[in-house]
């Protein structure tokens, strides 16, 4: 039996979806984030060493990351991915990693950036901190999550999904860092794409189910 290690509001809601997109059967195991750091409790780390979310156990096996369990889930049933060796294969893999990486990194400088000017510290420190957060987030952190934007807006022209006309588990990977900087009012006028990729994923039974059983998902307001 499948259990999901779920930490409350975290990434790991996008393996419940995938496993109700499955349809196998698992369990889950509900953690609460401590309400003063907002960070996972120490009882995580009892099952994998970094104590963090998401993690899945399975015939003694313990998978974590996201894209590691979602690639683990592909192989072992056969669904959510294109046969390998194609080339519709290669893109959901491309995609796959894109999602926590390339799209991920400059929506974590963003977030760094927004959060520096308002730590403590001492007032003389404070003009100048605050005038690097605002250089690096005009000259460097909003064009490249603009570049991205628009990347993913235009490969979405191309087809329904970001592999091709049926759904895989790359775009339960792209579904983070689309509803986060939609969540933040992000993703401009112009990009219906990605709004119309938002709007299909939110109406999906599966995803419905994913979310009453995993509890407040914050990230998905104002989508």
């Amino acid at each position: 039996m499948i259990i999901v290690h779920h930490l409350e509001n975290s990434r790991s809601q996008r393996i419940l979806w995938m496993l109700e997109e499955m349809g196998l059967d698992y369990e889950i195991k509900h953690y609460k984030r401590d309400p003063e750091t907002m960070l996972a409790p120490p009882a995580l780390k009892a099952v994998h060493p970094l104590g963090k979310s998401p993690v899945i156990t399975d015939d003694g096996k313990v998978i974590a990351e996201t894209g590691a369990i979602i690639e683990y889930l592909a192989e072992k049933t056969g669904k959510m991915a294109p046969p390998t060796g194609t080339d519709e294969y290669l893109r959901y893999r491309y995609w796959l990693h894109f999602g926590e990486g390339s799209a991920m990194s400059p929506l974590l400088l963003k977030l760094v950036f927004d959060i520096l000017p308002t730590k403590p510290m001492p007032f003389f420190v404070r003009p100048i901190a605050k005038g690097i957060s605002k250089g690096a987030l005009k000259n460097f952190v909003t064009p490249q999550i603009d570049a991205h934007l628009d990347y993913m807006e235009d490969e979405l022209d191309k087809s329904t999904w970001f592999v091709g006309e049926e759904m895989t588990g790359a775009d339960i990977m792209m579904s983070f860092p689309l509803e986060a900087i939609a969540s933040r009012g992000g993703l401009g006028k112009k990009r219906k794409n990605l709004k119309a990729f938002l709007k299909r994923i939110h109406a999906l039974p599966a995803y419905k189910r994913a979310l009453e059983k995993g509890g407040e998902y914050t990230i998905v307001s104002g989508t």
